[in-house]
């Protein structure tokens, strides 16, 4: 069976067939995938009973592990997540703002993997927004204002033991296994708007709440472009939405695409396993 590509009909994304993701893949089947995830940015494929093997396996098709901080791995894995939610958690949604997994990296992953096990039968898709057509939208004089600006990362905000996963996000009863640390005051830079290394396409990378700054700018001067930013960024015309389904795998591209949480579920559990993904 050939593999075929479906477009969602949105900002990106596309859904997958004709591939068994439990067997192992041909070299040719790799690269239509990674040639259809580099045009939509986002790949969901339906309907693939996965094992924790089959997820490491595919993931290791398209470049190495990603380094995972912060996140406790499941038992007997190095390289999975759990992204789990039980039906009376009431912690706050992990990841409901808009980010890019891990940008305060030095090598952030350039993609992630996240794989279906418990669906709620409502509420709980992730919304994506595509950041190169975000960037090749905006009006030049907006434009300016960003082309040449380096960002300052860091995940402070989040996992610092006074971050929104600190202290007392701990005492609360969260599911998922969160480890703070001081570490996360450390910072990184990158460029605001990259040249993708493999579409050589520009786009805007991450966003605030990774971004705390600019090189060269004041905090009042970086904070009015950050929230100016994120209004344009997460505009209705760049988002796709997918829903999920039991036993659904689903990649992003990490440098072209921002992602969040979104909930609606309560009272129902929620589990996926994720892995990210290193360049080779």
């Amino acid at each position: 069976m050939n593999i075929e590509v479906k477009p969602s009909g949105q900002a990106c994304g596309a859904s997958i067939s004709g591939v068994d993701l439990t067997e192992e893949l041909s070299f040719g089947q790799v690269a239509q995938i990674r040639e259809a995830w580099l045009e939509h940015k986002v790949l969901s494929f339906s309907e693939q009973p996965m094992s924790d093997d089959d997820l490491e396996r595919f993931t290791l098709y398209f470049g190495r592990f990603g380094d995972d901080p912060y996140i406790a791995p499941i038992v007997g894995r190095k390289h999975i997540i759990a992204v789990q939610r039980r039906a009376q958690e009431t912690t706050r949604l992990f990841a409901e703002n808009w980010h890019t997994d891990w940008s305060f990296q030095e090598n952030p992953p350039v993609g992630t993997c996240l794989f279906g096990i418990t669906i709620p039968p409502r509420g709980g898709d992730t919304l994506f927004v595509n950041q190169e057509k975000a960037w090749r939208n905006m009006p030049e004089q907006m434009r300016a204002k960003y082309r040449d600006l380096i960002a300052i990362h860091s995940a402070k905000k989040a996992y610092a033991p006074g971050g929104t996963y600190g202290r007392r996000d701990q005492v609360v009863g969260r599911s998922m296994d969160i480890r703070a640390s001081e570490d996360a005051e450390l910072i990184q830079t990158h460029p605001l708007i990259l040249t993708h290394p493999e579409t050589a396409k520009e786009v805007i990378y991450s966003c605030l709440g990774y971004i705390i700054g600019f090189q060269g700018k004041s905090e009042e001067e970086a904070s009015l472009l950050l929230s100016d930013l994120l209004k344009w960024q997460g505009r209705e015309e760049f988002v796709y939405t997918l829903k999920w389904r039991s036993k659904m795998l689903v990649m992003w591209d990490n440098r072209s695409v921002l992602h969040r949480a979104t909930g609606g579920y309560e009272g129902f559990d929620r589990l996926l396993h994720r892995t990210t993904i290193s360049a080779f």
